[in-house]
């Protein structure tokens, strides 16, 4: 019988996600069969960023999810790989957003077995607008899901990144860009500490401050729980592949961020 299953497919392409509802539709979940459902407020992801710098992109997004008023979970992942040299940050209704990452990244290395290659970031960019445009139904009883796309370009040699509306638009931004409840003040943030060309550890600590202006303008938004240990996740994409920034330099840029306000309120200023 298993062999049966194997060999009867109808679809022929190399989409992961046409292949379930042409071949397996009953394994094809629908979000707003839920929407309706719901007694209690869904937890939601709030803040996350994405930033261009010299050697490729950086993404990161706040640990927090919130259900309405109440806290959901202090420790959610917002930021997910989807191959190699690309990256999605989830905003939105938690449930529906972080399954439809996990996808991506199915979606992606399925094509890949199927074609031989990597589908080139451009096309990686609309796969996801395909998928957000299938959630609108979801998206219109409140399961909104607005993610951002970042990845290494490895055919232009320079970091991408994408933002999407509910239905499936897509635009590209040059330099930077936020989604989720805090994004005005990550945006802001990022728009005065923006520069071209910067390294490595000038987009962290843009990122790191933009998240933490976010965190302090936005309740929603999650900042650095020193009690618990739980800092923002921060991955960043180059033609070498993706890493993530691992807590104890967060932590350290934290602290080297607090105190360079504190002397700046005090009147020190920075290099005081």
């Amino acid at each position: 019988m298993g062999g049966d299953l194997l060999f009867r497919h109808r679809y022929q392409g190399s989409s992961f996600t046409e292949l379930l509802k042409v071949d397996y539709p009953h394994l094809d979940f629908d979000w707003s069969a839920l929407a309706g459902l719901a007694r209690e407020p869904l937890p939601h992801g709030t803040t996350v960023l994405a930033v261009r710098y010299r050697d490729g992109v950086l993404v990161a997004g706040d640990r927090l999810a919130t259900a309405g008023n109440a806290v959901a979970s202090r420790d959610v992942q917002k930021v997910f790989p989807a191959d190699r040299h690309s990256l999605i940050a989830i905003a939105g209704a938690a449930g529906p957003a972080i399954e439809m990452a996990r996808l991506m990244s199915i979606e992606l290395e399925h094509y890949e077995k199927i074609e031989g290659e990597a589908l080139e970031l451009e096309g990686k960019a609309n796969k996801l607008s395909q998928m957000i445009r299938q959630n609108l139904p979801a998206a219109m009883q409140g399961l909104v899901v607005v993610p951002i796309f970042a990845g290494y370009d490895t055919r232009r040699r320079r970091g991408r990144i994408w933002k999407y509306d509910i239905t499936g638009g897509r635009y590209e931004e040059a330099d930077f860009d936020s989604t989720g409840s805090g994004s005005v003040y990550a945006r802001e943030s990022l728009k005065k500490s923006f520069r071209e060309g910067m390294d490595r550890d000038e987009a962290l600590r843009a990122a790191m401050q933009a998240l933490l202006d976010a965190a302090d303008e936005d309740r929603a938004t999650g900042g650095v729980d020193l009690l618990r240990r739980i800092y923002p996740l921060v991955q960043i994409c180059t033609a070498e592949g993706i890493e993530e920034i691992p807590d104890e330099r967060l932590d350290a840029l934290y602290r080297e961020l607090v105190d360079e306000q504190a002397r700046a309120r005090s009147g020190g200023g920075a290099g005081s």
